[in-house]
């Protein structure tokens, strides 16, 4: 196998001790300050977006802290945890199969990951209480509604499923949750714009492999990516989940256009 450039190999380095470093403070301040386990991921996340190269872009307004919002978004590579986490603190929904991932799934549990086992019936309601336990406690829960990685190009049907149970997990019928369409794209390489091609290499879907993605994100370095955060939607008694799910998707799918064609996102 071709080794990294020098350069590269740095980057690397500096990841795995910088990993090495974090991961015993954060198992620390989840024993001990659990309260305070959201602040180590940033930082993490951001040394990882450092030495790997990834630049973002960030328009319109997240979630204020404290909202316990649920963040709808989709799902284009492994690359997005990190961007998303680098921003501000939050936790993640994932398939069980995550947690048996080396190191990959160490780390997830680390960030109070929630795993959702599709194969078996009732599992969706578990993961949707303890989602609903979060958002009433304020705090913010990212969820890929696409259900798995796309190619970079196409965006899959958002599933509407976990937002409803979300929202029946709060426990009160006339409960109300504010979703926050999040919409991710990888425009290109170094400050230009890419294609097809481009997308397609930053993605991570299918039977790619992490180790030959990495290599690759590593040997090029400075990838793009645009975060764009659309209007909240209040799902409750007002919106059903199908119609919360349906403004989310257009939303993202709007912003991933304009993202990809160069016009300016209002």
């Amino acid at each position: 196998m071709k080794s990294l450039p020098p350069g590269a190999m740095v980057r690397l380095a500096a990841l795995g001790l910088g990993t090495l470093a974090l991961v015993p403070l954060q198992l620390v301040a989840m024993r001990l300050t659990p309260g305070r386990a959201s602040a180590l991921p940033i930082r993490f996340h951001r040394l990882v977006c450092r030495c790997l190269g990834i630049r973002s872009r960030v328009r319109g307004n997240p979630p204020p802290p404290g909202v316990g919002a649920l963040i709808v978004a989709n799902h284009v590579s492994w690359l997005d945890i990190c961007v998303i986490g680098s921003e501000q603190p939050l936790c993640f929904v994932a398939k069980s199969e995550v947690a048996g991932w080396p190191v990959v799934g160490f780390l997830a549990s680390l960030q109070r990951t929630l795993y959702i086992d599709r194969q078996r019936r009732g599992a969706t309601a578990g993961v949707a209480a303890t989602m609903g336990e979060r958002l009433a406690a304020g705090q913010d829960v990212v969820l890929f509604a696409e259900g798995t990685t796309g190619d970079g190009t196409r965006l899959l049907p958002f599933r509407s499923s976990l937002l409803g149970a979300a929202h029946q997990a709060m426990g009160d019928a006339t409960a109300e949750v504010t979703v926050y369409p999040l919409a991710i794209t990888y425009t290109g390489w170094q400050g230009l714009p890419g294609g097809r091609v481009e997308r397609g290499e930053l993605a991570w879907y299918g039977d790619t492999e992490l180790w030959p993605h990495l290599k690759q994100i590593l040997e090029r370095g400075a990838a793009d990516v645009e975060l764009v955060w659309g209007e909240p939607i209040v799902m409750g008694k007002a919106t059903s989940r199908k119609e919360a799910t349906r403004l989310a998707e257009n939303a993202v799918r709007q912003a991933r256009q304009q993202a990809v064609t160069g016009r300016a996102v209002q």
